[in-house]
């Protein structure tokens, strides 16, 4: 299925950015240029990426164990399940299986600590991303994928959660990062 979808991701990017082309109306940076498909996987991650760690620092350590009911994670677990989840990913995309203790850590400076830590990780799987290899398949925890579908799915779980934590946010009366202007 995500080879579909990276397929589908693909043919819609190169169909906009031929388009775009043809008409003039973008000039595209070099890099850009040469790895559309990459660069836009970034730039999406690069976005949630900034909303996660603005909510992680807007949320008082005093609220990091925030449940609104009780079957659920609190914020500090979201935001753990944050981390390790990209640990176990984005380390898997540059060659490596490396995993993360966010999940026993409750007080905000070890989770942000922890997120910090994935987040780097991260910051290498995608800055090594280029089309020619994004269809290289690689072991995961999940199975086998491809470099570009395993960060597109981290990108995209990566959106969910945040989606979880901006309830969390409305909740304690703060206003998610992605809505502050």
């Amino acid at each position: 299925m995500i080879r579909y979808l990276v397929l589908t991701i693909s043919a819609a990017l190169m169909y906009g950015f031929g388009f775009q082309a043809e008409k003039g109306t973008t000039t595209l940076p070099e890099t850009r240029a040469e790895n559309p498909l990459s660069a836009e996987v970034k730039q999406f991650y690069n976005s949630v990426k900034n909303n996660i760690l603005k909510s992680a620092d807007e949320m008082p350590a005093e609220n990091y164990g925030f449940k609104p009911t009780p079957e659920i994670r609190s914020f500090a677990q979201v935001m753990a399940h944050v981390a390790e989840s990209q640990m176990r990913t984005c380390s898997a995309v540059v060659g490596q299986q490396k995993s993360s203790d966010a999940g026993s850590k409750t007080a905000k400076p070890d989770i942000v600590a922890a997120l910090k830590d994935a987040f780097a990780q991260c910051d290498k799987a995608y800055d090594t991303l280029v089309d020619a290899d994004a269809t290289q398949m690689i072991k995961t925890p999940r199975g086998d994928r491809s470099k570009m579908g395993a960060l597109i799915a981290n990108a995209i779980h990566d959106n969910e959660q945040y989606g979880i934590l901006s309830v969390y946010l409305r909740l304690k009366g703060l206003v998610p990062p992605s809505s502050q202007h």
